[in-house]
């Protein structure tokens, strides 16, 4: 025992392990020192808790394993790890890559013996590190290597129907955006969290960019936001401290406990190999090896799967038994462990005796867990539902002893677009309203609540001088340090008035006096979505009352009423269904030219533009031209809420990360593609982020110029889940709302000439009072406000054009129809709008006013 830690110490941590209590950091360090009696007791703990949480799942006494291939697709790669052998050098492999043949030859093998997993394991990036990796793939016609893991997990999904479990490493949002397709389940182990491992010349990790703790934790939390089955795990023995591997192994409870998506953790000890940097390292031994699996399991908790590869135990499958595991992970009679070759694979009929000894029946698994199995959506993509279902036992969740893999075609969902539900929820809204305030699976779909608290931000402390902000903002409006901007946010009483004025002076010099507004649209063609959106209260399970698809003849048809009304815009978007494949966008946007070939298509959202290229395997570039040639005109920037991935991460589950929005909205700028620009502000952010916001917006219109206005979105509470759940305010106080509003014409001053506020979202007089404070433009007409009005706005779905021109009055100035891009729209469609004062039918029963131009 080390000499830090004494026996009484180690008693207590005991104590408390028998007595079911929460662990911290130094109590579970101190536990990583039990051997002898005090481990038997420790691993008996651990066992209470694993058995526990094997019932609750209904799978009393049953240990698991997986058959299947190990698909060693590239030993390439671009990390310098000194205890690997399974990285090489070009000059030692035939070829790079293995090619489709070789793949699908392993895989063909498993099939045939009856496994049921196809392990694809390869080395980071290494074209980014190795010439001769670039020159294959481009000669084969990849982009990077994830598209080729893509490819061959196709290929085997379809000519095999081994069910692809991807380790490509270290992954972007986006990658798992592309590979979720195409797999039951993906892993990256994390190893550990010690930087000292990293940052230091000497040790494990150095010179390996990939092995950055900070990097592979930002991994486990992509997996969760992503609603991928993820496994991971830590490797012991090379290095770390015993505190260093207690805090890595809290940083994987973290994760699981914020997104529920780690499905499996591995408990791997190190074990030295020749040739490699580490051959003099001691092996990690079986009793270190047990104190951590143990130790792992009472801070992971009965809903953790736990696993040691049965091949570097050294025979002690008793003992890792005993400490608290309930998998066996991976066993091929097929293909040898690549990653440890000197060590062979058990015998699965060995495997299943010694599970037995200790009263244990082994049973075979997916590589994605029952859990995950039974759930499905999110979990599973529908194109990989069938081939799961094909080989998974209904009732269990485990693999099905009786079916074997067979090939069966890997394609895109055929949802189509059939109508369902609620298709006329947009008017519904406003009568019979919504069914419930929220979501069957509210308490699981948006990860756990409890944990997101820890990544709120508390406001900061104010002290700059107002006055002196204000003489800055009046001198060079887009010189103000985020200190000054943060000044005017505070302003009230007479200082407020004189921030609003200021804005509003501003505005004249940009634009002018004129209000405008655009007779617009909107179709939300879906609301089914499983993204996770925390503060969304429009997204819908299929399977929930107010859930609806609409059909591309509904959506037609919508059209067509709103170019009867007058209008000059559609702004369509929809949820992230699981079934509309990544070309139905491009249909819709066919379908609206073909009803109205001269109205402005606004439509989807970066979110939509990702997942639509992402679906169809498409660079971003490509599918935004694509969509351009279908007809779309200009993109909706939404999906923006706050542009700080501190927030983000609180607000929404499974969003695209700032990095991906800014990507998305400067790619359709290049291709000529304007959009808009927004900020959702008033929930769990503070002022300094709308500061940082609209900064980083200035910046990217001063590199592209494509942004056509600048959209301020208050927060709506009322049945938005984040605020049910108690972590959001309910939305921005009325000085807020005009601060933010005249701050952001002051920032934007001379980059985006045009500042937008929401009467859906501040109401007629609150919009009233943002005309006077700097705001140059009233939105639209809309007909057709669901979102906001799934939230619990009380404003309204549509808006007459009297009622904006009324809007416009009371601040004392001239509103004028506008285009899209705030042009002025032909005199025949400003005509038919004031027909139907800019609404068509949806005015039906209202006493519109006789309007003339």
């Amino acid at each position: 025992m080390d000499a830090g830690v004494t026996d009484s110490a180690l008693r207590r941590a005991l104590a408390r392990a028998r007595d079911g209590k929460t662990l911290d950091v130094s109590e579970a360090t101190t536990l990583l020192h039990a051997r002898g009696a005090q481990l038997d007791d420790l691993m008996t703990y651990a066992s209470r808790v694993r058995d526990s949480g094997l019932e609750a799942v209904g799978r009393t006494g049953i240990i698991t394993y997986s058959r299947g291939v190990f698909i060693p697709l590239t030993r390439l790669c671009r990390d310098r790890c000194g205890y690997c052998t399974f990285a090489t050098v070009p000059h030692k492999l035939e070829s790079p890559y293995l090619s489709p043949d070789e793949v699908l030859e392993i895989a063909r093998q498993g099939a045939a013996l009856g496994c049921k997993e196809a392990l694809f394991t390869l080395g980071d990036k290494p074209e980014d590190r190795w010439k001769p990796a670039r020159e294959w793939l481009d000669a084969h016609g990849y982009d990077d290597t994830i598209s080729y893991v893509r490819a061959m997990a196709i290929r085997v999904l379809e000519e095999t129907g081994l069910l692809p479990h991807l380790n490509p490493g270290v992954m972007s949002w986006r990658d798992f955006q592309r590979l979720k397709p195409v797999s039951a389940s993906m892993g990256m182990m994390l190893e550990t969290t010690s930087t000292r491992l990293f940052s230091e010349r000497g040790e494990a990790h150095f010179g390996s960019p990939d092995k950055d703790p900070a990097v592979r934790l930002r991994v486990l939390e992509d997996a969760g936001r992503t609603n991928t089955p993820f496994t991971t795990g830590i490797l012991i023995g090379i290095g770390e401290t015993l505190e260093e591997r207690a805090e890595s192994i809290f940083a994987i409870r973290k994760t699981m406990r914020e997104y529920g998506a780690i499905q499996e953790v591995i408990v791997q000890n190190f074990r030295a190999k020749p040739d490699t940097k580490m051959r003099a390292t001691p092996d990690a031994g079986p009793e270190e090896l047990a104190a951590t699996i143990a130790v792992a399991r009472l801070v992971l908790g009965t809903k953790a799967r736990i696993q040691a590869p049965p091949n570097l135990v050294g025979g002690e499958f008793a003992l890792m038994l005993r400490a608290g595991i309930d998998d066996w992970g991976g066993v091929s009679p097929v293909t040898i462990d690549h990653v440890n070759p000197e060590r062979p694979w058990p015998q699965i009929d060995e495997l299943t005796a010694k599970t037995a000894e200790l009263g244990f029946t082994l049973r075979e698994r997916l590589p994605v867990y029952p859990e995950y199995v039974k759930r499905g959506e999110p979990w599973l993509d529908p194109r990989m539902m069938g081939h799961v279902a094909a080989l998974a036992e209904r009732s269990t969740g485990l693999a099905d002893d009786e079916k074997m893999p067979e090939g069966r075609p890997w394609q895109e969902p055929d949802g189509g677009f059939e109508a369902f539900g609620r298709t006329d929820l947009h008017v519904e809204i406003d009568t019979t309203g919504r069914t419930t305030d929220r979501r069957d699976d509210f308490d699981e779909v948006y990860g756990d609540w409890d944990a997101l608290k820890d990544r709120m931000s508390a406001p900061q402390r104010f002290d700059a001088d107002i006055k002196a902000a204000l003489a800055k903002a009046e001198a060079a409006p887009a010189s103000l340090t985020d200190d000054e901007a943060l000044a005017l946010l505070h302003a009230d009483g007479p200082e407020l008035e004189a921030l609003t004025k200021l804005a509003d002076d501003l505005r004249r010099d940009a634009v002018g006096d004129e209000v405008t507004y655009v007779v617009t649209r909107n179709i939300n063609f879906t609301n089914v979505c499983y993204t996770g959106c925390r503060f969304c209260a429009f997204a819908q399970r299929r399977t929930d009352a107010d859930a609806y698809t609409l059909s591309l003849e509904q959506v037609g048809d919508r059209v067509d009423q709103a170019w009867a009304a007058g209008a000059t815009e559609i702004c369509m978007q929809g949820g992230i269904h699981p079934d509309l494949p990544g070309t139905a966008y491009f249909d819709l946007a066919r379908e609206v030219k073909k009803r109205a070939p001269e109205i402005h298509l606004h439509s989807y959202s970066p979110m939509e533009v990702v997942n639509g290229a992402s679906r169809t395997d498409m660079s971003l570039r490509e599918w935004l031209q694509e969509a351009k040639a279908a007809g779309v005109d200009s993109l909706p920037g939404t999906a923006a809420e706050i542009l700080d991935d501190e927030v983000r991460w609180v607000l929404t589950k499974g969003k695209l990360p700032t990095e991906q929005w800014i990507e998305v909205v400067t790619t359709a700028h290049e291709v000529g593609l304007p959009t808009t620009s927004t900020m959702m502000y008033g929930h769990v952010d503070t002022p300094s982020h709308w500061v940082a916001h609209l900064k980083l917006l200035r910046s990217l219109q001063e590199r592209t110029g494509g942004f056509t206005e600048f959209v301020l979105l208050p927060f709506v509470h009322h049945n938005s889940p984040i605020y049910l759940a108690g972590l959001a305010r309910p939305g921005p106080t009325v000085r807020e709302n005009l601060a933010v509003h005249a701050l952001a014409r002051i920032l934007l001053h001379g980059a985006i000439h045009n500042i937008q506020t929401s009467w859906v979202k501040l109401g007629d007089e609150v919009a009233a009072r943002v005309l006077k404070g700097g705001v140059n433009d009233l939105g639209g007409t809309l007909m057709e406000e669901t979102i906001s009005r799934m939230a619990g706005s009380e404003n309204g779905s549509f808006k007459t054009i009297s009622s904006l021109e009324a809007i416009a009055a009371s601040a004392g100035r001239p509103a004028v129809q506008r285009t899209t891009e705030y042009g002025r729209p032909s005199s025949e469609r400003i005509e038919a709008a004031r027909k139907t004062d800019g609404v068509g039918h949806f005015g039906r029963g209202l006493s519109l006013p006789l309007l003339t131009s």
